[in-house]
């Protein structure tokens, strides 16, 4: 299922609505930034943001893109994926209805996104047996290919 641009435009409204409540002034290079993201399919870093933003508004600064990044994580409009490397990786929150885990292929880099619904019960259930309230959470699994050139992994199990 992918998001219609009814959808989008649905969306767009609450990244609207959320600068709003948060003082800040909607303006084309933000509203562009948004597109870019959700215009991808796939995760993406800030440097793929900021030229996926450039095609649609080329007055976007990298300064803009690196700003917008929080705005847009805060309001739950996109999620980030930290896999431990220089920089982070970031993906819309697109048509997710239940929790995401992340399983990283150590080999190619690539992000599989997979639906882990046990995960927000298993976190609840630990943190109020603790007495406590979860903030945050994240299921995150690094693997390599093991050298099967049918796995999932782009370079097809060459671990060179």
């Amino acid at each position: 299922m992918t998001t219609t641009d009814t959808q989008t435009g649905d969306i767009r409204e609450t990244f609207k609505d959320f600068l709003a409540s948060k003082g800040l002034r909607v303006t084309n290079q933000r509203l562009a930034i948004f597109d870019a993201a959700y215009g991808n399919s796939d995760h993406f870093t800030a440097e793929d943001l900021l030229e996926h933003a450039r095609e649609i508004d080329d007055s976007v600064s990298r300064a803009t893109v690196y700003r917008a990044l929080p705005i847009l994580t805060e309001s739950g409009l996109i999620r980030e994926v930290d896999v431990g490397k220089d920089y982070k990786f970031y993906m819309a929150n697109k048509n997710a209805t239940t929790f995401q885990a992340q399983v990283i292929c150590l080999d190619c880099d690539k992000i599989y996104e997979i639906d882990a619904p046990f995960m927000e019960w298993y976190g609840k259930t630990v943190a109020d047996k603790l007495g406590l309230n979860v903030e945050s959470q994240r299921l995150q699994v690094s693997a390599r290919c093991g050298g099967d050139p049918n796995s999932a992994c782009q370079r097809g199990g060459k671990t060179s």
